[in-house]
């Protein structure tokens, strides 16, 4: 079976140990009431219960009317006054025809507004179609043509991504941010009939994930599974006060935001602080300007916040709890103590994963406990689950690093992608017994004991990078699509200190053209998000047949930029300077957030 045990990222996550669970349990008796109330609905959702988002919404919004539930720039709204606003909202796409099952694509940056529409969506029973604002082009097209929205709402902010989208591809109602104001004027401000009688298992919003397709998929969030969000992560791990603030730098289209971040909000009824933009520099400004006694995080979101300069800032600020994932087990205490941070509640889990785990007891160094149904298996070179000579799986030893597979059952069903081709291909059948089947997570972990893990890597071609999954055909196609490139080969490489992979791209150049490499940068951020764009090119003479093109790309992979003999080797500036030569500090640069800029 393959290996990752010198991967980085786990070095440092050893084993779960009883006392550290013991300490665990300890710290969380005196939120034992609020623990009890959430915990069974971790355990037992009833598909069929008449429970959503936009229900519990609106009931802290009768009980509670006003208390603050969103705050944004330092200002706050009401959970009256935000309840008001949406229902108008509601009540205008309504009119539209939006109804149970249809679809509203939001098209945002981090706004109130934003949120708001999301929730109108949502108490109608329609689904809200979170599209990534850092796709352009076909990308973005193709996302658009995936929801077959009734209604496309978009934020000014985005009018790049907004203008990618074709004329004819576009629903029949589109709105920006002060139409959208202006038609709902005068509306009906009461809650919707509909909301009290949708089933918990509605669909609630897609989240848009990068696959091995290419292109993007829309991983389907159902009303049942973002309650899980607020029971086993919100209820259970994060358990805010109602008199907390979360602070959100996180995309709302990111998984991490809206189902994370805003199920331990309503959780308990307390206020989310919207950040408009993530900035390492002004990060603890915004959060003390916001009042936020908590955040979510990606790893790469903590890693900047420590390379900058130490400030009185760092611990003049009253958060106490943090939640996300990504967090690299060597920086975990730093980070800690550094921003007198007194618990941080990783998670491991996916849009389109039907389980998640949570450091729910406060151990350090580890993504947490699950009482669902997985296994770790036995994957082969290609990164599949391996089976044996009767067609089996195999589950790794104790403490061992492999697959994780989650079980599909009644009780832990799957919601998957909007492709439900898309998604069988995710399905493991007939995996330890006839009939059963698990859902293939593509991520190698580390068991740690005591149904708790640590995340080592992704596994097959897509690999993650400042928190967003990049598929590699999807880089290929925009690199092939360069005048000068005969052909190309993406996949990620490892930096030292650096969470996730940084793209990296082999490309051989066509006979009698030269490569100019501000055009080639310039030619990828106009074809992909920027976080896609790779950060390192490397030139090569040719590539092995295609018989043993996988072969070779394993090779290239594991060259990486140090290793490349007499190929050119560029690296990524920024979107000013584009590619510049390679030289010897810019692994270190990108590790300390110092590129590339722009």
């Amino acid at each position: 079976m393959p290996s990752s045990d010198t991967h980085g990222d786990t070095k440092q996550a050893t084993a779960v140990g009883l006392t550290d669970l013991i300490r665990g349990v300890i710290k969380m008796a005196p939120s034992a009431p609020s623990m009890i109330k959430h915990a069974p609905g971790l355990i037992h959702r009833p598909p069929e219960a008449k429970r959503t988002i936009g229900s519990i919404f609106q009931k802290h919004a009768g009980a509670h009317p006003d208390r603050p539930f969103i705050r944004f720039e330092g200002r706050s709204l009401t959970y009256g006054e935000v309840n008001r606003r949406v229902n108008r909202f509601a009540a205008l796409l309504s009119e539209d025809g939006v109804g149970k099952g249809d679809v509203v694509a939001i098209l945002s940056k981090n706004n109130p507004t934003d949120l708001m529409v999301m929730l109108a969506t949502v108490k109608l029973g329609a689904v809200a179609g979170m599209l990534n604002y850092n796709q352009r082009g076909k990308v973005m097209a193709h996302s658009v043509s995936l929801l077959d929205a009734k209604v496309l709402i978009h934020d000014p902010d985005c009018v790049e991504g907004f203008e990618s989208i074709p004329v004819e591809s576009r629903p029949p109602h589109v709105y920006d941010f002060a139409e959208l104001d202006a038609a709902a004027e005068g509306r009906s401000e009461e809650n919707p009939a509909v909301t009290a009688t949708l089933p918990a298992s509605t669909k609630a919003f897609y989240i848009f994930t990068s696959g091995t397709t290419g292109m993007p998929k829309a991983s389907v969030m159902s009303h049942n599974r973002w309650f899980a969000n607020l029971s086993g992560i919100g209820g259970l791990a994060v358990r805010l006060r109602h008199s907390d603030t979360m602070y959100v730098p996180l995309p709302l289209y990111h998984n991490n935001a809206l189902s994370v971040s805003l199920g331990s909000v309503l959780a308990s009824g307390a206020c989310i602080a919207i950040g408009r933009s993530f900035s390492a520099s002004k990060f603890w400004d915004d959060v003390i300007l916001n009042r936020a006694t908590a955040f979510c995080y990606i790893g790469e979101l903590c890693r900047y916040l420590l390379a900058q300069p130490e400030k009185p800032t760092d611990r003049q600020h009253a958060v106490k709890v943090i939640i996300g994932n990504g967090m690299r087990p060597e920086i975990w205490d730093e980070f800690s103590e550094r921003f007198g941070i007194e618990r941080i509640v990783e998670f491991y889990g996916a849009s389109e994963l039907n389980l998640a785990f949570v450091n729910a007891f406060s151990v350090k160094r580890t993504a947490g406990f699950c009482p669902l149904p997985y296994k770790i298996v036995e994957y082969d070179d290609h990164g599949e689950p391996r089976r044996d000579e009767q067609g089996r799986l195999t589950e790794v030893a104790k403490g061992g690093t492999g697959l994780l597979i989650a079980e599909i059952s009644e009780r832990v069903p799957l919601d998957g992608y909007t492709d439900a081709e898309a998604t069988e291909k995710k399905v493991i059948r007939d995996a330890f017994t006839d009939g059963d089947a698990y859902f293939n997570s593509g991520d190698l972990v580390r068991d740690q004991g005591f149904a708790h893990i640590a995340f080592v890597d992704r596994l097959g071609d897509t690999f993650r990078w400042k928190g967003e999954n990049v598929a590699t055909t999807e880089v290929e196609a925009a690199l092939d699509s360069f005048p000068a490139v005969a052909q190309s080969v993406a996949y990620g490489v490892e930096i030292e200190k650096a969470d996730g992979k940084a793209g990296m791209g082999a490309i051989k150049i066509r006979d009698g053209e030269d490569l100019d490499p501000k055009a080639l940068a310039d030619h990828l951020y106009g074809h992909l998000p920027s976080y896609a764009v790779p950060l390192f090119v490397r030139v090569v003479e040719d590539f092995e047949q295609t018989s043993t093109f996988k072969n070779r790309k394993v090779e290239l992979r594991e060259e990486g930029y140090t290793k490349a003999g007499d190929d050119a080797v560029y690296v990524l500036a920024g979107r000013d300077k584009g590619f510049v030569d390679y030289y010897d500090d810019y692994p270190a640069d990108v590790a300390n957030a110092k590129a590339p800029k722009g």
